[in-house]
């Protein structure tokens, strides 16, 4: 899929990607709930997080003990408790190929970037946090996969310094800001047009973690040509990302609403539309 990102920006509706992550909680059950909403709503892709734990969890985290659904247990035991490993991915794989949606990952760490190769997906995903990690940025750029990188958490500088970093790749970089849900004014969805204006050969999206639609749809009022939004099946959910998250029928009105919005957008030549011949035929008094 090396025209992953082309084929984006021919795209007459945004690329929608529906971000699971480990909202499925460790159980496929609603990891398979979760990719059937997406595919029922019309979006294009099902995303995932990858992790070594033992890599990822800091050392000074491993031990910290918190309540979970599994009972008091380690930061470092928990999670392990909601990560996937090959069984749950071949048949997420499998799942997304029969119904005919795409599915990637980000991967936090070297190992997750050599897991995830392993499959036929279109792309691999920075995430904020690791925007700055060039042992990462390098094994993902060793795949030659496209990459999307998620530009949260971030200076202009660190993220002109990953678009080099990837330079002669095949990219696509998202706005986002991390924090969990953000309020409006940290949205700063301007910086859309700042990233198209300063990066006009790279596709640029929006990666949202508000808890309304209505900034979202601004975000592709703005040109956004992919949008990124948590997924989950219920907000009031265990877990961290749950409060920041869509339920299905908001992944729904997402779809309808953007087309809408990219319809009405048009090609901003100013003329005369066929519905208003007849109009102004009748109220014209100069034709």
């Amino acid at each position: 899929m090396s025209n992953f990102i082309n084929d984006i920006g021919s795209m007459d509706t945004p690329y929608l990607i529906a971000e699971i992550g480990i909202n499925h909680n460790g159980e496929l059950n609603i990891a398979k709930k979760l990719i059937d909403a997406t595919n029922a709503c019309g979006w294009h892709c099902a995303k995932f997080q990858k992790r070594n734990p033992d890599v990822c969890v800091p050392e000074k985290q491993k031990n910290i003990m918190r309540e979970t659904p599994w009972g008091y247990i380690s930061y470092l035991d928990y999670k392990y408790k909601v990560e996937f490993e090959k069984r749950e991915y071949d048949i997420i794989n499998d799942y997304c190929k029969e119904l005919g949606i795409h599915w990637f990952a980000s991967p936090w760490d070297t190992d997750s970037v050599d897991f995830l190769a392993q499959y036929d997906i279109p792309a691999l995903k920075v995430p904020s946090a690791s925007l700055n990690d060039t042992e990462l940025l390098s094994a993902m750029k060793k795949t030659s996969m496209p990459v999307i990188l998620s530009t949260g958490m971030s200076t202009q500088k660190e993220v002109d310094e990953a678009i080099n970093f990837f330079k002669g790749s095949n990219i696509a970089l998202l706005h986002c800001v991390s924090t969990y849900p953000t309020p409006p004014e940290e949205l700063n969805l301007n910086v859309i047009k700042t990233y198209k204006k300063k990066y006009p050969e790279i596709i640029i999206g929006y990666s949202g973690h508000e808890t309304g639609l209505s900034t979202t749809y601004a975000a592709v009022a703005l040109g956004a040509k992919i949008i990124e939004r948590h997924i989950t099946l219920d907000r009031s959910m265990w877990g961290t990302d749950h409060s920041a998250s869509v339920e299905p029928h908001g992944l729904e009105s997402l779809v309808s609403n953007i087309r809408d919005i990219e319809l009405a957008m048009g090609d901003g030549i100013k003329n005369i539309t066929p519905g208003e011949i007849p109009i102004r035929e009748k109220l014209r008094r100069i034709q």
